[in-house]
């Protein structure tokens, strides 16, 4: 039987002017978001037979990520050869698994050109997009970012043929750090600093952009995970942590520090496809709209979002909420109002959510350095803390894996403050501070975002 197409659907279909096509994977990733303002998503969900899982275990993670991104594709889309030539130049750096106490791990996702596991995701879609898109064809990438986002984008962008990149970031919500890396890409890649403004401001000024159509003649687009091209390339890290870690098929649990739910969906559609995933822990810093919400079904987004250590999950409404949403049959817009509440007693089965306090975070961190000699980052930290929250509730799953989503050398003058150390550098941030550039400045108004689109 001949492999069918999966098509991509807006989350806002069933909405008043909703967006009611089916799309090709091609137009969904190049358009990025719908135009009523949701977000695609697929209509079907590929499925893994265990067996089929049992092949990936042991494999390297460009094989395991070749395997999980097949499943989205005929040959009509994309050759598989082509695809595997992808797979291998976008998933080229290491992913430890490391031990810290029984069956408990940190899956170390921090090893990528910019320290942040969007790197992995980010070079497949770069490469995706660049594939897709239409000979002499040119893209502009306009991209909100809490932190992380910003530079895995603009370094897996930067130097390719026929697509910008915009880049807007909250001025006082950086680390210093991420300033410098998303100041001084250069090339193809502009960092706008928005003064005054949080993340969910650089959202919004994001979004109201892609549905503009005064500036229809832009293509614009996105890249962080409101594309669905971003997504996908996310659901291989689970698949790959349960291939190098299970005992044949246990279940496992994954605590994933959330800020705007790209990662902790990625997470759902492994579950989804097949993998046995006992329970997915949402772990949150103090914006914590989401626990709130699958404890009292009340959702109110957090406006503006709070600041906090945790910085790119400073996050008061998830874009991904949207998809998190429709995936448990329910509707979910932009600006946070419920349409349609989701299985609320089916989400609480399948998901944990927990807020962790700065308090908190900064305990985690000394803590599992006092104890297992493991240095964590604040965002690692929060995941961290939600594995030990949900361990004491549950005791029949062994197997455990907590992301680690950031480097700790991103976050040195905390690290100091509370180790008493200096994480070492990974090789691609040594020469971050020789690098030059500078940001545009411009407040949080969207006349200002789009007169200087349009004159770019």
């Amino acid at each position: 039987m001949k492999k069918e197409s999966i098509r991509y659907f807006s989350t806002n279909y069933l909405l008043p002017g909703g967006f009611s096509e089916r799309l090709s994977f091609k137009e969904a990733l190049i358009m990025g978001q719908a135009p009523d303002e949701g977000l695609f998503m697929p209509v079907q969900i590929p499925k893994f037979s265990f067996a089929e899982i049992e092949q990936m275990m042991g494999m390297p993670i460009p094989v395991v990520a070749n395997m999980v991104l097949r499943k989205f594709f005929t040959r009509e889309e994309i050759g598989y050869e082509k695809l595997w030539e992808i797979m291998k130049d976008a998933y080229n750096f290491l992913v430890p698994l490391e031990k810290v106490v029984a069956r408990r791990y940190i899956m170390r996702l921090d090893q990528g050109p910019t320290a942040s596991f969007k790197d992995f995701a980010a070079r497949a879609m770069a490469r995706l997009m660049s594939h897709f898109r239409k000979p002499g064809q040119r893209l502009h990438i306009l991209v909100a970012t809490s932190g992380d986002t910003g530079s895995a984008v603009g370094e897996a962008y930067k130097g390719v043929d026929g697509i910008d990149v915009t880049i807007l970031y909250p001025a006082a919500e950086v680390s210093g750090r991420q300033k410098k890396q998303l100041d001084t890409i250069g090339d193809n890649v502009q960092a706008i600093s928005v003064e005054g403004g949080k993340f969910d401001d650089c959202q919004d000024l994001a979004k109201e952009a892609f549905s503009d159509p005064d500036l229809a003649g832009l293509n614009l687009t996105s890249a962080n995970s409101i594309n669905i091209g971003r997504i996908l390339p996310q659901i291989v890290y689970y698949f790959y942590a349960y291939a190098q870690l299970a005992d044949g098929e246990e279940q496992i649990v994954f605590s994933v520090p959330s800020g705007n739910f790209g990662d902790v969906l990625g997470c759902e559609y492994a579950r989804r496809m097949g993998l046995p995933v006992k329970k997915i822990i949402v772990a949150t810093n103090e914006n914590d709209e989401f626990p709130k919400y699958l404890h009292t079904g009340n959702y109110v987004k957090i406006s503006p979002s709070l600041a906090c250590l945790s910085n790119a999950m400073n996050v008061g409404h998830p874009s991904n909420l949207a998809r998190l949403f429709a995936l448990y049959g329910g509707t979910v817009d932009r600006k946070g109002k419920v349409w349609r509440d989701p299985f609320l007693e089916l989400m609480r089965k399948e998901i944990f959510a927990v807020s962790v306090s700065d308090e908190e975070t900064r305990q985690t961190i000394k803590e599992a350095y006092e104890r297992f000699g493991v240095i964590l980052e604040p965002h690692g930290a929060v995941g961290w803390r939600g594995l030990e929250v949900f361990r004491e509730r549950l005791y029949d799953v062994e197997l455990f894996v907590s992301l680690e989503t950031a480097h700790p050398a991103k976050f040195p003058e905390e690290i100091e403050a509370l180790l008493g150390i200096k994480p070492e550098m990974l090789l691609s941030m040594k020469n971050l501070d020789q690098r030059q550039g500078e940001p545009i400045v411009m407040s949080a108004n969207y006349a200002e975002l789009k007169k200087y689109l349009l004159n770019r």
